[in-house]
């Protein structure tokens, strides 16, 4: 513990230059939660950072209130600077299936940093952890490691380019690909809960390749082909949508979609940076039946879910697309922190401990993802509060609105200010929801009936105060 200008709390760096009463001036509660050094560090963190943050929804802009400001976290519990601890529930955004501080990646990731944090050259763990990913994925035939799922969209849909000939993307509304300029076209994550179209700062000829459809709508698909003949290079779709709220594909979709690019010559892309790894040990195309075959999509792009949280993304698919890419083709692709050794081993070490362990895992996900999800449900119904509740698997979303969400017109539906009195009601009370009506929420194999029952008596309280 350290003693910042008289505020005691876990040792985190706030610089003692800021006077005492100007700290407690900016002094908050959170119910009877006191985050006076959390209200310091995000009134510092201004002087240093747009809008004091590295990412927007950090802001809690959608929720409303201050963000606490994280100083560790231990399998499903956050703790923030004033020591107050929280349930947590979106995982940094999905990658922790196996909880924070994951013991075996911990290990790993120190005796890989005695060896050093980066090379900017190969390393024998690239290949152990493309093998195990491989397992999960049969369709990735070769791949390529990055840094983020958004470097591994944007150089999936570089190669689909590159690979067809032809410039326009399909991608649907709500879903989100990273920040890459064409991919930002009626996107989902921080765009869509800050109701933003598009971006400023895309010019239009980059925009004006990007076709943004509704999810679900395998007509739209069709008929956008039809007006763009020969012209269009991939699909790519989240097939599981986890950025505008957790939506699942209708029956057929995702193999109708397969079935429209074979017809078109277009590439399919799956983009699993969320569900690979959550839903199943191969994610969502695994799920649905498309890991292997002519069902199978001919890219798929995942996320940091790969090095157990760590900055690491990879793109991969068909042999015959994948050798496009420089050494060997004319489509180029380069990163100095592509395949650094402390993701891969951390990476080894998550996947590793998955492919034993995959039955009892994915079966403890299920349980208790159903039972947060569905309890919540539940005491909403008594209360008489229109919700409809999206699951798949371990991700999931509470919608504030009484029809069914199917795609992101329905899903904008939602009364996003009782979901935003609902977050604030339970951050009160010791969990912490994603920070936006358009964010799914996980589980992880950490949460377990303690965690259950934390949840469900937050939300009878939290789900008062929503209707007041």
């Amino acid at each position: 513990m350290r003693s910042v200008d008289g505020v005691v709390g876990p040792s985190v760096a706030v610089r003692p230059s800021v006077p005492v009463p100007h700290i407690l001036s900016a002094m908050t509660h959170v119910g009877n939660r006191v985050m006076v050094r959390s209200a310091a560090l995000q009134e510092r963190a201004e002087k240093y950072l747009a809008g004091g943050v590295d990412s927007p929804v950090r802001a809690f802009r959608a929720v409303g209130g201050h963000p606490p400001f994280v100083v560790s976290a231990n399998g499903a519990t956050l703790v923030d600077a004033d020591g107050n601890k929280y349930v947590d529930m979106f995982g940094s955004w999905g990658p922790m299936l196996f909880g924070h501080a994951f013991p075996p990646a911990v290990a790993a990731i120190c005796d890989a940093a005695a060896r050093s944090a980066s090379f900017g050259a190969s390393t024998p763990a690239e290949a152990d952890l493309a093998d195990l990913v491989q397992r999960c994925f049969p369709s990735m035939q070769k791949m390529r490691f990055v840094s983020s799922g958004t470097e591994a969209c944007m150089s999936a849909i570089r190669l689909a380019r590159g690979f067809t000939g032809r410039p326009f993307v399909i991608k649907f509304e709500g879903c989100y690909h990273g920040h890459s300029d064409g991919l930002l076209v009626k996107a989902g994550s921080g765009v869509a809960t800050f109701g933003i179209p598009g971006s400023a700062g895309v010019p239009d000829e980059t925009a004006m390749h990007t076709l943004a459809l509704p999810y679900n709508d395998l007509g739209a698909v069709e008929a956008a082909f039809e007006a763009h003949p020969e012209l269009v290079a991939c699909v790519i779709v989240e097939p599981v949508v986890g950025n505008a709220g957790t939506i699942a594909p209708a029956a057929g979709y995702l193999a109708g979609l397969r079935a429209l690019t074979k017809k078109h010559g277009a590439l399919l892309i799956f983009d699993e940076v969320m569900t690979g790894f959550r839903l199943s040990a191969g994610g969502a195309q695994e799920l649905y039946g498309m890991h292997v075959g002519d069902a199978a999509p001919d890219l798929t792009t995942l996320g940091k879910i790969v090095g157990g949280g760590l900055p690491v993304g990879v793109f991969g698919g068909r042999a015959e697309v994948m050798d496009k890419l420089a050494p060997l083709g004319p489509v180029y692709q380069a990163g100095t922190l592509s395949g650094n050794p402390l993701a891969m081993a951390a990476g080894i070490a998550t996947l590793g401990h998955l492919l034993v362990h995959r039955k009892e895992i994915y079966a403890g996900l299920e349980e208790t993802a159903a039972a947060i999800a569905d309890g919540v449900a539940k005491i909403a119904a008594e209360h008489g509060i229109a919700l409809t509740t999206n699951r798949v698997g371990s991700m999931f979303t509470w919608f504030f609105t009484p029809t069914a969400v199917t795609d992101f017109a329905s899903a904008s539906a939602s009364d996003t200010a009782a979901f935003a009195r609902f977050h604030r009601g339970m951050l009160e009370r010791g969990v912490w929801l994603p920070p936006s009506q358009y964010e799914a929420a996980f589980v992880s194999a950490a949460h377990g009936e303690r965690e259950v029952e934390l949840v469900l008596q937050a939300a009878r309280g939290a789900l008062k105060d929503t209707v007041r």
